[in-house]
């Protein structure tokens, strides 16, 4: 089955940066959308960053210039480097793979269970 395992998560101040990491197995990596997302408390989930099968990666506007997301197939690994940092920012981040639609959240299929990324001012 389908795994998806975050990692990277942390605290830092403000300014500060991080690389969250998502190892996936149970499917071919590579084949399937990928992305990530992030929820902070009393909020909706939302989008950040999104990884197509084809390469295309698109952002949400707030992070560009700032997050970068990348894979490694060889690793089977989905990145996310987070420069910059905010406190709003603060949220929990997950991983996510095969969406119906890339940006609309309750079309995709496997989540990970998620990674606390924590920044103060």
């Amino acid at each position: 089955q389908v795994q998806l395992v975050e990692s990277g998560g942390g605290s830092v101040q403000s300014g500060g940066s991080l690389k969250l990491s998502c190892v996936a197995s149970g499917f071919t990596f590579g084949t399937y959308n990928m992305g990530w997302f992030r929820q902070a408390p009393g909020k909706e989930r939302e989008g950040v960053a999104i990884f197509e099968s084809d390469g295309d990666i698109t952002y949400r506007d707030s992070v560009k210039g700032r997050f970068t997301i990348s894979q490694d197939n060889a690793k089977n690994t989905l990145y996310l480097q987070m420069n910059s940092l905010k406190p709003e920012n603060t949220a929990m981040y997950y991983c996510a793979a095969d969406p119906l639609v890339r940006w609309i959240i309750p079309t995709y299929n496997y989540w990970g269970q998620g990674t606390q990324v924590t920044v103060s001012s």
